[in-house]
């Protein structure tokens, strides 16, 4: 499995976040506001300076309002293409 930092599956998984984020014509103020967390918490998971743990992805998703199966697809389509 190797490290989980920058690798294909972690970096799909920022980027489906980010995505999921901007779909939802959100800033990263706005989503952070919603998970009542501060901004930085959304700048550095989505820039990869911070790995999201499971329970913060479901709040992250809940709050995106987005699939969360979506984004966890696109992450293993990442991690087994690579």
């Amino acid at each position: 499995m190797g490290r989980t930092l920058r690798s294909p599956g972690h970096l799909a998984l920022m980027a489906a976040l980010k995505n999921a984020r901007l779909a939802a014509n959100l800033t990263q103020t706005e989503l952070a506001h919603r998970l009542d967390r501060p901004q930085s918490f959304v700048a550095k998971y989505e820039k990869g300076e911070r790995k999201i743990e499971v329970v913060e992805f479901v709040h992250v998703v809940r709050a995106i309002g987005c699939n969360a199966v979506d984004v966890l697809e696109a992450v293993q389509h990442a991690e087994f293409a690579a």
